[in-house]
């Protein structure tokens, strides 16, 4: 029988892993709508706590002032960087001119930033109650709260990526690294819930051998963080074209990308493959209300909406909704994944002695 205070936990973990994905989807909006500097400080916006409504409401030099703020922060980040061997990128940091580039206020730019900011700062109280509730396992699985503390720490250590992304002006490699992060929070989120939840089950036995689907599921993960990589790689490179262009010719965009779209599009052939061998090992293994085939099911599900937002993206000369959708169903498909090879990793074959 599993105890008040460990549902309790169970329960709060699900809601978490929901909020995150909404951040995702958040950031996915500031991305799309290029509302990633509508507030150029971090955390507050444009020094508020609630955020101006109109330009009247901002000193008269506001735009040198943050300017200068942002030099210094990324003045000192730089610093870290050559202390870590890292000079050259120290040095494109302090020369990229588009950094001193002050930000006109845009009121819609400035909100939904803001949005994506409270949506975060709503995740991280939720991953403070989390490790709060794993306590509730401190004799049973003290793993839950080890990783609970450790899932904190990267959640604070992504906050402050994100003001680096913001200082930086969106700078190509921290945008990725800020993706993956998202995975790997949603990744402890997830293992956490699955482990509570299994912590008084019995191990699932099957008739069917499990082994193959276990690695091949394994191997599909890295191909979707690898189309994940690719991906955001595309969205910095069509950041920089339209930055380059700016902001006209949106239609072509994309045929300027060059082989790194054609690559991102090829390896999302090999991902929609993977899913659909994943799919029918599944079924072949599992049947009724099993867990694992309603998880394959959901991919399924999810990776028709991916492959429809990508050709929505790719042939509609990126429409911001699409990207939204886009990079959110990328991490659910993520999520989707992993969940079932946790299930899948607690599934024998039946031995007859």
């Amino acid at each position: 029988m599993v105890a008040k205070s460990e549902n309790r936990f169970i329960r709060l973990n699900f809601i978490t892993i929901i909020v995150t994905l909404l951040v995702v989807l958040a950031g996915g909006i500031v991305r799309s709508t290029g509302s990633g500097m509508g507030c150029p400080d971090w955390p507050k916006c444009f020094g508020q706590v609630v955020p101006p409504t109109s330009a009247k409401q901002l000193p008269a030099d506001y735009q040198e002032k943050y300017v200068a703020q942002r030099l210094a922060k990324n003045e000192r980040f730089a610093k870290t960087l050559e202390k870590l061997g890292k000079a050259d990128l120290a040095d494109s940091i302090r020369n990229d001119a588009s950094i001193a580039q002050p930000e006109a206020f845009n009121v819609a730019k400035t909100w939904t930033e803001y949005g994506n900011r409270l949506v975060g700062v709503v995740t991280g109280f939720l991953m403070i109650l989390l490790v709060i509730y794993s306590f509730a396992f401190k004799k049973s699985a003290k793993r839950i709260i080890v990783l609970s503390i450790i899932n904190l720490i990267v959640v604070g250590f992504q906050g402050w990526l994100g003001s680096i992304v913001v200082s930086t002006n969106l700078l190509q490699w921290i945008v990725t690294v800020h993706m993956l992060l998202a995975l790997v929070i949603l990744a402890i989120q997830i293992y956490t819930y699955n482990y509570a939840k299994q912590l008084h089950k019995e191990r699932s036995v099957i008739m069917y051998r499990i082994a193959w689907l276990k690695g091949f599921l394994f191997f599909t993960i890295l191909v979707s963080v690898a189309q994940v990589i690719l991906g955001t790689e595309v969205r910095e490179s069509i950041d920089s074209i339209s930055k380059s262009l700016q902001f006209n010719g949106r239609n072509t965009w994309v045929s300027k990308v060059g082989s790194l779209f054609n690559y991102h599009r090829d390896l999302a052939i090999l991902v929609a493959i993977c899913n659909f061998v994943v799919y029918k090992m599944v079924t072949d293994r599992f049947s009724g209300k099993a867990w694992p085939l309603q998880t394959a099911n959901y991919i399924m599900i999810t990776l028709v909406v991916q492959v429809a937002s990508g050709f929505l993206l790719s042939y509609l000369a990126l429409p911001p909704y699409a990207q939204a959708i886009h990079i959110l169903f990328a991490t659910i498909l993520f999520s989707l994944q992993y969940y079932l090879y946790l299930l899948v990793y607690r599934t024998a074959t039946y031995k007859p002695n």
